[in-house]
């Protein structure tokens, strides 16, 4: 059986993820981390899911702290703990201000979980994904984070809308950076075992359309309702479910790579691994060469953002 630590537990996402989470069977405990001041919040929260737990008939104990020793002994703790992006706000926007928060809260992880897998959601996800990486002090397979898992999803759906199939029959990624310079690989594309660009209607399939799309999904979410919270809860609780279920799937995530996508690497960001019980092993992957160019490109974007919020957060504390 299993603990899971959510470290930023009163946001919107935090919230509903610890919900979803409570249906791994793995799981008996549920964590709920917030910072000093929102006791009352926390309190609340944990008695409103243990609520729904008992509705449900799920025998999981779930807790509150405000205390980061009381991590130790997590198996996955995730980190949605920052400041959320808002209607017309780039992902990047974030970058200084929540790397400044996720930097002490991973230091402090690694210190009293230090067999711990950290999943980070907070964005921008890649850059914090490097933060966590670096602060604490954990292995690359140990530390990843929520990348393009989402985006995958979302491409996924797209289109199997369009093709009108089951969502199980497409298997598609995307890689690169969660957010504008994302990469579809349309020649990893299946529908139903057959390669997306030897069905006829692929040549009709409105792809910049559908691209656009997957890119903007989150800022129109937000300008609707405020926040994004079912799509990023649920992508959570299937990558902690896919560890410890210790499943072997191979998912696209943000994960610290070293040249396994055509010699391009030494960044976190997203690519294919394989995720089990041990962690996040990133595979070695061949894509085309128009693929090739965008992926090089979002890298050297991600590898820009991340040094420089590492030299800051250096100057910062002083190092």
């Amino acid at each position: 059986m299993a603990k899971v630590t959510i470290i930023g537990a009163t946001g919107n996402v935090g919230t509903f993820a610890a919900h979803a989470i409570s249906a791994i069977p793995h799981v008996n405990h549920i964590l709920l981390y917030g910072r000093e001041g929102r006791e009352s919040l926390l309190k609340g929260i944990t008695q409103d899911l243990g609520d729904s737990f008992a509705a449900r008939g799920t025998d999981i104990r779930v807790t509150w702290t405000t205390s980061l020793d009381d991590v130790a002994g997590s198996d996955v703790v995730v980190i949605t703990a920052g400041t959320p992006r808002t209607a017309g706000q780039d992902r990047m926007d974030l970058a200084m201000g929540n790397a400044l928060v996720v930097a002490p809260l991973a230091e402090k992880i690694g210190q009293v979980a230090p067999e711990t897998k950290i999943l980070v959601v907070t964005n921008p996800v890649d850059v914090m994904t490097s933060v966590a990486l670096k602060y604490s002090k954990l292995k690359p397979t140990q530390v990843f984070g929520l990348g393009t898992h989402l985006d995958s999803m979302r491409l996924k759906s797209l289109i199997a809308a369009y093709f009108h199939v089951h969502v199980s029959e497409v298997h598609t990624r995307v890689i690169g950076e969660h957010g504008d310079s994302l990469v579809p690989l349309w020649s990893a594309t299946t529908i139903g075992g057959i390669k997306i660009s030897n069905l006829p209607e692929f040549s009709h399939l409105p792809v910049q359309e559908i691209i656009n799309a997957v890119k903007t999904s989150g800022q129109l979410i937000i300008q609707n309702k405020g926040s994004t919270v079912y799509g990023p809860g649920e992508a959570i609780a299937s990558l902690v479910r896919t560890v410890l279920s210790d499943e072997n799937r191979i998912l696209t995530v943000s994960a610290y790579i070293k040249s396994e996508v055509h010699g391009i690497g030494d960044v976190c960001i997203g690519v294919p691994a394989r995720i089990n019980r041990k962690g996040v092993f990133p595979i070695a992957i061949r894509i085309d060469e128009s693929e090739v160019i965008a992926f090089r490109e979002s890298v050297e974007k991600i590898r820009a953002s991340t040094k420089e919020v590492l030299e800051a957060l250096g100057r910062s504390s002083g190092q």
